[in-house]
């Protein structure tokens, strides 16, 4: 079956600063992949190029059998490649309902504006009870809601999740990745990269391990502690 994302010998830098060396990664169609290792050793960037937005210097990235190496971010969205990434990426100054209708308008059009909204908030009922809130006064959980909401009311064949649960309290870590479980078992291959090593393997079936910006192993989650702990100490 061919792999709905596709990453081979991959190269990629920020100019003069080469970040990774022949990265080779596949994730099928309803697989959840994740990428860990220290800081510093290329994981955002591998989320990047696998999102467009950085080109690899050298190899090739195929979103479901199609080369799209070269092209602009706009391609990998449309071919179904959506990217949460790190951080709180809401528009602060608009309400929760705005920021939905920005994506919607954007995928939908404007006539399905208030079925997509229907849907966000059914799937994301705390966003529904903050709907008229202005973005940027929610909590960081709920502002990571917000941001998987707005690339997921179509739902992509690729979510890529650059460290989702960052700087989140438990509690909302655990919120966030049962949101991550949901949407892998709806059918969308998953991703994910995480410092919480403990939760990416629980949720994904293989797992990358990353060494300054080369892979020093990968496979199964269940196969994948000795590893962890030797490079991580976790």
């Amino acid at each position: 079956m061919t792999p709905v994302l596709e990453l081979i010998d991959v190269h990629a830098a920020y100019g003069p600063f080469r970040a990774l060396f022949g990265i080779d990664l596949a994730i099928g169609r309803g697989e959840a992949v994740a990428v860990v290792g220290p800081n510093g050793v290329g994981k955002t960037t591998v989320a990047r190029v696998a999102s467009g937005l950085v080109t690899a210097t050298a190899g090739t990235v195929r979103v479901d059998g199609e080369d799209l190496t070269r092209a602009k971010t706009f391609r990998f969205a449309r071919a179904g490649v959506a990217h949460a990434p790190e951080g709180r990426s809401p528009f602060a100054t608009l309400t929760v309902e705005e920021n939905l209708e920005l994506s919607i308008r954007g995928n939908r059009g404007g006539g399905g504006v208030r079925a997509g909204l229907e849907e966000a908030y059914e799937g994301f009922p705390a966003l529904g009870d903050r709907r008229s809130q202005l973005a940027g006064t929610l909590s960081g959980g709920q502002q990571r809601m917000l941001a998987m909401a707005r690339v997921l009311i179509d739902a992509p064949k690729v979510l890529v999740a650059d460290e989702l649960s960052l700087g989140l309290a438990p509690m909302i870590t655990e919120q966030v990745y049962g949101m991550l479980t949901r949407i892998r078992d709806a059918g969308t291959a998953l991703l994910v990269i995480e410092q919480h090593v403990s939760h990416a393997l629980a949720l994904c079936d293989r797992v990358v391990l990353l060494d300054r910006g080369t892979v020093s192993w990968s496979g199964a989650s269940a196969d994948a502690d000795q590893h962890v702990q030797a490079q991580l100490g976790v």
